[in-house]
């Protein structure tokens, strides 16, 4: 790349992917990372996007929050920036300094934006989490993280309290509370008011400076501490952008809870990359109507969701919304076929799936314009070089295996690793490659079909079984809110399926359902895969709803479930653990 400054590189890649926005061939020949030294998104982009807004007179939000009373806030580009300069100046006054860390656990509430932004101008680093966490979470995050100064809403100061306290830390952090609080907390001010820092001169970072640790949510083991830099999230993301398909001004709704990292692709980097506001709605409780209402409303052109959402929302009338979204996207875990099929019949839109983790942005997806192929979840995305690794013999080019992504054009968003974890880390980057831990299948086109953790993946009379492939079957029978499939331990097959399910409305956890979700599964099912055993019931999820099919695992081994099988349904019922 010619030596340019860091805008100007970060522009030119931005552009090859807006211009090729519907040809991934194209975009992935035109687009290249940005090479970058010196490099502060706060300063280098989102200020000078900032300044073209005010310049040509464009007070378009970029940040649009809207209430259940039906109260709302709207920030543009420069009322963002003056923001978050005045909220940098002021976290300065009171000791956050470069390479400090900072436990943010917010709501979607302005002070959220206004802190991220703050925290990269003034090169600290951002530790997000969710307001749900427990006093342990939150105690664990604190100690792991090294936290210096904790930013949290007034409401959780007392379980923060408890935290600290259980820590027995000296000194201990730094307390602002956004909202009441008593004790030692000092209260975050309202950035309106504050003194204009006319003289405030940022931080200068640099591209591999750390700026985020994020804990994952743990499905399988501890949360790891993953860490990206001023570059890896930031810039990465435009990956991100391009799988969402934004452009400049779209207004963009991603249904996503703060501190979780697809709460930073699509609520701050992939739609400020393009130059799109963030659109929020918030509530108490999910309602699709009310939903659908403020979408109508407030003209919402660009839709992602996960598959709960999106569940629910096929529940509800989707011809309330006359002007769908035109754009939308699934995230988190594949969606089944059903979802798609009567959201294209109602809105003439296809949801598309994108591949990324909390370690990468976006690396497959199908992408705006490209032809869709059902269950599959596209082709790499500029930028990535992804290949299928057998897990067993290390080969590659295999048509199923591991998601592997090439280190030898190593992505942007590629993490820098796990922190304070130099073992794990060299595993996950182990042989040119780095190690996603989930496995895909490949066709003769290149496209990509995801089957499962590595973890959860089993063999049933010595064939593979994909666990999400079930389950979306399963998901497809009226009676199933919920599915996860582990395996069962059996004398002639090694192993069966089992499924666990939480019913829906209506539906009784008895033997005629079991019979009813068992003929279900013969008839979609070759009969290898199907479901041979069920068991009705809640599923234990981490604090991000993910669900934790470690814990299945461990009740099936040590055979403490009470279930239905197949083959003894019609003669004896339920049967308790493994008689």
């Amino acid at each position: 790349m010619t030596s340019t400054g860091p805008t100007e590189a970060f522009r030119a890649a931005r552009a090859a992917l807006l211009e090729n926005a519907d040809d991934l061939d194209a975009a992935r020949a035109a687009f290249a990372w940005p090479e970058l030294d010196r490099w502060n998104w706060a300063t280098d982009w989102f200020d000078v996007l900032a300044a073209e807004r005010e310049a040509a007179g464009d007070d378009r939000p970029a940040l649009w929050l809207v209430e259940e009373d039906g109260s709302e806030q709207r920030f543009s580009f420069p009322e963002m920036r003056d923001r978050s300069i005045r909220v940098a100046a002021w976290l300065r006054e009171q000791g956050v300094a470069p390479g400090h860390r900072v436990l943010l656990m917010l709501a979607n509430q302005v002070e959220l934006w206004e802190v991220m932004l703050a925290a990269i101008r003034l090169g600290a680093v951002v530790i997000p989490a969710t307001t749900q966490l427990s006093r342990a979470d939150a105690a664990d995050r604190i100690s792991r993280g090294g936290v210096d100064h904790v930013i949290v809403r007034g409401d959780i100061t007392t379980t923060i309290d408890e935290a600290i306290d259980s820590l027995a830390g000296d000194p201990s952090p730094t307390r602002i509370a956004v909202g009441d609080a008593a004790g030692a907390w000092l209260r975050y001010p309202d950035a309106g008011p504050l003194p204009d820092p006319s003289g405030f001169v940022a931080h200068e970072t640099h591209a591999d400076d750390t700026l985020l640790l994020y804990f994952t949510s743990g499905t399988t083991s501890r949360p790891k501490l993953v860490e990206h830099t001023h570059a890896s999230y930031p810039v990465g993301h435009l990956s991100t952008m391009y799988w969402i398909g934004l452009q400049p001004g779209d207004v963009h709704l991603n249904v996503s809870s703060p501190g979780w990292a697809k709460h930073a692709w699509s609520n701050v980097f992939a739609p400020w990359n393009a130059g799109a506001c963030v659109f929020l709605y918030n509530y108490t409780r999910f309602d699709a109507a009310a939903l659908m209402a403020q979408m109508q409303r407030c003209g919402v052109t660009t839709f992602c969701a996960p598959p709960t959402v999106w569940r629910m929302l096929i529940q509800s009338d989707l011809s309330r919304l006359s002007t769908p979204p035109r754009l939308a996207v699934g995230a988190g875990e594949p969606l089944n076929p059903e979802v798609i099929d009567r959201v294209r019949d109602a809105w003439g839109v296809t949801i598309r799936d994108g591949f990324g983790q909390t370690e990468t942005t976006v690396q497959i997806a199908n992408t705006p314009g490209q032809p869709i192929k059902d269950g599959s979840m596209g082709r790499p995305c500029p930028g990535y070089t992804v290949g299928l690794v057998d897990p067993a013999t290390g080969e590659s080019g295999v048509t199923e295996g591991e998601i592997c992504v090439s280190l030898e054009q190593r992505p942007l968003g590629l993490m820098v690793g796990y922190h304070g974890d130099p073992d794990r880390t060299a595993a996950a980057m182990a042989d040119g490659w780095y190690h996603t831990g989930d496995v895909g299948s490949r066709d003769d086109d290149g496209y990509i079909t995801y089957v499962g953790r590595t973890d959860d993946v089993f063999k049933s009379s010595d064939y593979r079984i994909s666990p999400f492939e079930l389950e979306s079957v399963l998901l497809e029978h009226d009676a199933v809110a919920e599915a996860a499939v582990v395996p069962a331990p059996d004398e002639l097959r090694l192993s069966v399926p089992k499924a666990y399910i939480v019913l829906a409305a209506g539906w009784s956890p008895d033997e005629q359902t079991a019979a009813a979700i068992f003929a279900h599964s013969r008839d979609h099912l070759a009969g290898y895969k199907r479901v041979r055993r069920i068991t009705f019931g809640d599923l234990p999820k981490t604090i991000s709803g993910k669900i934790r099919r470690v814990e299945l695992r461990a009740a099936e081994s040590a055979g403490d479930v009470t279930e239905f099988r197949e083959e003894q349904i019609d003669a004896t019922g339920p049967v308790s653990g493994r008689g």
